[in-house]
């Protein structure tokens, strides 16, 4: 997939941290969600339970969304991308 993105990561990374003042980037991935490629960064702020989730586009740069999820919905995402990931019997 990093082959089809037309922005790179590390310019990506930056553009979410743009939007979260103070804060690191926890965990990061290049996904297909509703058919456009993005790259999903969850990032922690000091002082602050959960992280603030950003979305950015892939091929355009934009950020297409941003969600805080708190502690509770961010173990139960984990969860099911595991069971997404999981190897299959």
């Amino acid at each position: 997939m990093q082959k089809e993105a037309k922005i790179a990561e590390a310019t990506a990374r930056e553009t979410a941290l743009a939007r979260v003042p103070n804060g690191s980037v926890k965990s990061s991935e290049l996904e297909r969600e509703k058919g456009k490629l993005i790259y999903s960064y969850d990032i922690t702020v000091p002082g602050k339970t959960g992280v603030e989730e950003v979305n950015v586009d892939a091929m355009t740069g934009k950020v297409i969304a941003t969600e805080h999820e708190s502690a509770k919905t961010e173990k139960k995402e984990a969860a099911k991308e595991a069971k997404k990931t999981a190897p299959k019997k």
